[in-house]
C-alpha cells in the first residue's frame, strides 16, 4: 500500500533544497506528497491513494472522503433538477475541451442544466460573469483558473446568497468556497525527476510557463528547488503565453529558440507546463528537424496521445490528471454543497506519471491507459449513495 506523505510545501522546499548532485532512477515514484492549501492550513483530502489528517481535520472532522454521508436517501434539495453555472476563464484547447466535457457529463447524468460562461481569459470578464450567474439564482457556481483579487467581491456575493460555490485552480480562500486542484507539486516534480534521470543530472533545459496562473504558479515552486537539487542543469530560457492559439504562438516562440541553440548538445530538453505549449513545442521541433531536444511536461488529453505514442516523437513523459474527471469531481462536490452535505475546503487529485516507453506499440485510446498506468482511472470521489438514486432519473 502506497504510503503518502501529508507535508507543508516549506518541509518539500527544504527537502529538495537540500539535495544537490544526488541521482535517481528515471522510474522512480516521486516521494514527496503536498496536500496543503497555498494560504492556510484547511483541512484537505486525496482522490486516491490513503487519506491523511492534518490536525486541523482532527480537530474540526472536515477531512476524509469528499462529503459521503452513507445515506442513499435522495437529499430534497435534488428532487428537483438544479442549474450549474460554470464560470470558466479559459475554454480553449484540448484540456480545458476535456474538462468542460467532464462537468457536463456529469451536471447530465444528474438530470441537471448547465451554463457555460466563456470569460475569453477576461479575469474581469469572469468576475462580471459570476455575479450574472448569481442574479440568474443558480443553485451553484463552479469557478475556473480564477484569482481571488479579481473574483473575491463576486464570489462574496455568490455566498451571501446561499450559492455553493466550488472552485479549480484559483486561489479563493474564502470560508465556504470549496477548491479543487491536480497537486501541481507533484506534478511538476514527478515529470522534472523524470527529465533529470534521463539527462544523467545534467544539461541545458528550456521551460515553457507563464505567470498569473494559480498552477503555473504553484510549479514555480518544484522548479525553482528542482534547480537547488539537480544544479548541472540549466535553464537556459524560460517563456509562454496564453492567447486565442496558444500552441501556434508557442510553436513560433520555440522556433525562435531552436535558432539560438542550433546545435546538437546546445539544448537537451524542453520542459512544458501546459499541454498546449506541448502541441506547439513538438510542432517547431518537427518543422525543424530536430531530434536531438526531448520534451518532458504536464497534461495529457485523449487529443495528444497520438502524439505522445508516435515512435518518432521526442515527447518522453508527462505526468497528468484525466481533466474529464476533475469536472466530474468538481460538479459532484457543487451537487453535495446544495444537498448540504460537508464538503472539505481542498480536495487534491492525484497525478499520475506516463512514461511513453510503458505503452504498447499499437495505438490505444485514452481510455485504455489505466492498463498501463498503475492508479490511472476513474474517481469515485466525491460521489455520495443518494447519486445513485439521482443518476436514475428520480431529479428529472
Amino acid at each position: 500500500m502506497k504510503k503518502w506523505l501529508s507535508l507543508m510545501l516549506i518541509v518539500v522546499v527544504i527537502i529538495l533544497s537540500a539535495c544537490t548532485n544526488e541521482q535517481s532512477s528515471s522510474n522512480q515514484k516521486a516521494d514527496v506528497q503536498v496536500n496543503t492549501k497555498d494560504t492556510n492550513n484547511s483541512a484537505t483530502t486525496k482522490v486516491s491513494g490513503e487519506e491523511n489528517k492534518t490536525a486541523a481535520e482532527k480537530t474540526t472532522g472536515a477531512a476524509g472522503k469528499a462529503g459521503t454521508t452513507g445515506s442513499a436517501e435522495l437529499p430534497e434539495k435534488l428532487k428537483k433538477p438544479v442549474r450549474i453555472a460554470l464560470v470558466t476563464r479559459i475554454t480553449s484547447g484540448s484540456f480545458f475541451n476535456s474538462y468542460n466535457k467532464g462537468v457536463q457529463e456529469q451536471v447530465d447524468a444528474f438530470g441537471g442544466d448547465l451554463k457555460i460562461y466563456d470569460s475569453a481569459n477576461d479575469l474581469a470578464k469572469m468576475a462580471s460573469n459570476i455575479e450574472a450567474a448569481v442574479n440568474e439564482k443558480v443553485d451553484a457556481i463552479l469557478v475556473n483558473n480564477g484569482t481571488a483579487q479579481a473574483l473575491e467581491p463576486a464570489v462574496k456575493k455568490a455566498l451571501a446568497a446561499g450559492i455553493p460555490v466550488v472552485a479549480y485552480d484559483s486561489d479563493l480562500n474564502l470560508p465556504g468556497v470549496s477548491a479543487i486542484n491536480q497537486d501541481d507539486y507533484l506534478l511538476a516534480w514527478q515529470s522534472l525527476k523524470k527529465l533529470a534521470g534521463d539527462l544523467n543530472g545534467k544539461g541545458n533545459i528550456a521551460v515553457l510557463w507563464v505567470a498569473g496562473y494559480l498552477p503555473m504558479e504553484r510549479r514555480q515552486v518544484i522548479i525553482d528547488a528542482f534547480k537547488k537539487r539537480y544544479p548541472n542543469i540549466k535553464e537556459v530560457a524560460r517563456f509562454g503565453s496564453v492567447t486565442s492559439n496558444t500552441s501556434l504562438d508557442t510553436q513560433a516562440q520555440v522556433e525562435a529558440l531552436l535558432k539560438k541553440y542550433p546545435n546538437p548538445g546546445d539544448l537537451n530538453a524542453i520542459y512544458s507546463n501546459w499541454n498546449e505549449f506541448t502541441r506547439g513545442a513538438l510542432q517547431a521541433l518537427k518543422q525543424a528537424g530536430r531530434t536531438d531536444i526531448k520534451v518532458y511536461g504536464i497534461d495529457l488529453t485523449d487529443e495528444e496521445l497520438p502524439l505522445f505514442q508516435d515512435p518518432n516523437s521526442p515527447w518522453q513523459a508527462a505526468s497528468a490528471t484525466n481533466p474529464g474527471d476533475v469536472g466530474k469531481v468538481q460538479a459532484r462536490l457543487a451537487y453535495q454543497k446544495i444537498a448540504g452535505e460537508q464538503v472539505p475546503e481542498d480536495v487534491s487529485i492525484e497525478p499520475h506519471l506516463i512514461d511513453r516507453t510503458v505503452l504498447p506499440k499499437e495505438k490505444i485510446s485514452f481510455t485504455d491507459l489505466d492498463k498501463y498506468v498503475p492508479g490511472w482511472g476513474k474517481s469515485d470521489e466525491a460521489r455520495s449513495p443518494w447519486m445513485t438514486e439521482l443518476e436514475k432519473g428520480l431529479a428529472k
